[in-house]
């Protein structure tokens, strides 16, 4: 067999053809960053802003490649047997009831006037920044910068919401240079995103102000808030856990983060039935969950409270994780 060298030529025009495709490319993302930004001049134009607040609003904001990088890695593509021991773990359920008790007037009051079980609120706040322990290292305006200019699978959605911080800085008088928060641009106790800041926060401690950065009543209150206004049932199930005794995989769909379609009715059947038997209305909307594990993939039936937990984040591992954190600190909070 002969072997096939490059001649030196060759190897000079590969090269160039090379650079020359990695220039084109380059100059194809500049144009769409530039076409975005156009756009995005135009839409606050439109909603009041001078030109110069929003030019120097951009140029304010600075590209973090390590937003990329976290977006591209996100916990929940984890296994949930990987999943949920980063976060159901003794020390968070301690700090969870520390948080209870420390806060126990405020978070029954929020839970009473918002219709919201305690123990969901207290979980929420424990799984997204251990109780405002870690609220994120990233700058906002550049997290949602970044994602909203230079990340095309979503950049709609984060250029709106880097709209909306630009909104909520002059609303709540925010200093964006202090504001930090997760690589998706949430902050404060509920890492809440600038949309849902401005539309479910509220000012629980009667300051004035809706602070969810540095006052844990308003925390409080606006993460029951927000479960009211996704419709939250009080005292209602969450998820109860099934037994499936089929050979291959449920007929069933498991659920993709869509709008809830089937009924109980749909998911239920002699081989895919509730683990502890008990009346249960078949007629409600339900969604089929899968949970990997080691040994068997675990099955659990979804409800209403299941869904509206996914309004907060759309994966069911955190669904699942925060349901059964809330369990946890129910049952040691009334232990005593």
């Amino acid at each position: 067999m002969k072997r096939r060298f490059l001649t030196p030529l060759k190897i000079m025009l590969t090269c160039a053809l090379s650079a020359s495709i990695s220039f084109t490319a380059q100059a194809e993302d500049d144009a769409q960053v530039t076409e975005r930004k156009q756009e995005f001049m135009q839409t606050q134009l439109e909603k009041g802003f001078s030109k110069t607040e929003i030019q120097a609003y951009l140029d304010s904001a600075n590209h973090n490649q390590a937003v990329l990088d976290a977006i591209s890695k996100p916990w929940e593509a984890k296994p949930w047997h990987q999943y949920y021991p980063i976060f159901l773990t003794d020390k968070r359920l301690a700090k969870g009831l520390e948080f209870w008790r420390e806060n126990a007037g405020i978070i029954k009051k929020a839970a009473e006037k918002f219709q919201v079980d305690e123990q969901i609120i207290v979980a929420i706040i424990g799984i997204e920044t251990f109780y405002g322990g870690y609220m994120g290292k990233y700058k906002v305006q550049d997290a949602l910068y970044t994602l909203g200019f230079y990340y095309p699978p979503r950049a709609k959605f984060f250029r709106s919401e880097f709209a909306n911080l630009m909104s909520l800085a002059k609303e709540e008088r925010l200093t964006l240079d202090s504001l930090y928060g997760s690589y998706a641009g949430a902050m404060g106790y509920g890492q809440f995103i600038p949309s849902s800041y401005r539309h479910y926060a509220v000012d629980f401690n009667g300051d004035g102000r809706r602070d969810l950065l540095g006052s844990k009543a308003d925390a409080i209150g606006s993460v029951a808030n927000y479960f009211h206004q996704h419709g939250w049932q009080k005292d209602a199930p969450v998820a109860l856990k099934l037994t499936y005794s089929g050979d291959s995989k449920p007929q069933a769909k498991v659920w993709k983060s869509e709008r809830l379609h089937y009924k109980v009715s749909d998911i239920i059947s002699p081989e895919l039935s509730l683990e502890t038997a008990q009346d249960i209305d078949v007629s409600q909307l339900a969604m089929l969950i899968k949970l990997e594990q080691v040994e068997a993939d675990e099955y659990w039936l979804g409800l209403n409270n299941f869904y509206v937990i996914t309004r907060y984040n759309r994966s069911p591992l955190y669904a699942m994780a925060v349901y059964q954190f809330s369990q946890q600190l129910k049952a040691a909070y009334y232990a005593n």
